[in-house]
């Protein structure tokens, strides 16, 4: 896909349809990877983002019990000692 190079104030930049914005889930911020003459830009994603605060509530709510035991029944540790 040709694009053009624009001028934005004092610098240059490039537009994104909407489309591709859409497409590949970029909305304020990118990450941009210079690698052997190549410029790869790709979303930048927090998939994490938020986890302390649901483990908070998920505490606070007594709703943190773990689903499966740390230790079955059958198994021993002996054989990391």
């Amino acid at each position: 896909m040709q694009v053009s190079v624009i001028k934005t104030g004092n610098s240059k930049g490039i537009r994104f349809r909407k489309i591709l914005l859409e497409k590949y889930n970029i909305k304020d911020k990118v990450i941009l990877i210079l690698e052997k003459g190549h410029i790869i830009i790709k979303p930048l994603t927090t998939p994490r983002k938020g986890w302390d605060e649901s483990f908070k509530e998920m505490n606070d709510n007594a709703d943190d019990k773990l689903l499966i035991d740390d230790v079955f029944e059958n198994e021993t540790m002996e054989e990391w000692n």
